[in-house]
């Protein structure tokens, strides 16, 4: 499938709804489900490999298993790259592009810290230039995750800044049911919400203007979760 598939999967009557993988098996898990399309979890994947999620994982690494996973199945694959892991734009495009992946998200932070608007919207920009069409684009917003004392107006700001920048889709990550509805209304086009099992449902999401929703890291915790129960009663 190709990026422009991909791309017009934010823009349907529905959202587009991504479980979050971590390796072939949990993604073609996925796409048997009938999703339209598979995402990675940056965090999960980072924890199969024997790493910690904070770009602890060596690039090659990541690299390496979204090109797993990307063979694996036959829908579109949009990857979670963390910050670029310290790569310059142009070497980050061609190898994700490399892997088989259309897709690819990349968050605003950076050794615990907001990463500067400007700065980011750059990497963003380069990056675009680099790949053209081939990557559909999800800017993460970490202004909810940093606890801003206004994180309403700073997503706003920065999710405008990147869409200028290129970046297909905008994703306040952790925002509120009410506050994902201000960022989404003052950014507009697609919005990627983050859902968990026990979290605000997709039609809550929904509701509040998100076109893209993912998991994250939630589902493979809660799959841990249940091999920790099962294990003492085998």
């Amino acid at each position: 499938m190709t990026a422009e598939h991909f791309r017009a999967l934010h823009h349907g009557g529905t959202p587009l709804v991504l479980p979050n993988a971590w390796d072939p098996v949990s993604a073609r898990i996925v796409a048997d489900a009938g999703f339209p399309a598979v995402a990675t979890s940056s965090g999960a994947v980072a924890r199969v490999l024997g790493y910690d999620d904070g770009q602890l994982t060596p690039p090659e690494a990541m690299f390496a298993a979204v090109a797993q996973i990307a063979r694996a199945v036959d829908v579109p694959v949009t990857a979670d790259m963390e910050a670029g892991y310290g790569l310059p734009p142009k070497e980050f495009a061609e190898r994700l592009l490399e892997t088989g992946a259309v897709g690819c998200n990349l968050e605003d932070s950076a050794g615990g810290a907001l990463v500067d608007v400007a700065q980011q919207a750059d990497y963003l920009a380069e990056v675009r230039a680099a790949a053209g069409a081939e990557l559909v684009i999800n800017a993460r917003v970490d202004t909810f995750v940093r606890r801003l004392d206004d994180p309403v107006t700073e997503a706003v700001r920065r999710g405008r800044e990147y869409r200028r920048a290129g970046a297909d889709c905008v994703y306040p990550i952790l925002a509120p049911l009410d506050q994902l509805r201000q960022v989404a209304e003052g950014v507009g086009g697609p919005i990627n919400g983050h859902a968990a099992p026990g979290g605000p449902t997709q039609a809550e999401l929904a509701a509040v203007g998100a076109t893209r929703i993912s998991y994250g890291t939630s589902l493979h915790n809660y799959v841990m979760d249940q091999l920790r129960e099962l294990l003492p009663r085998l």
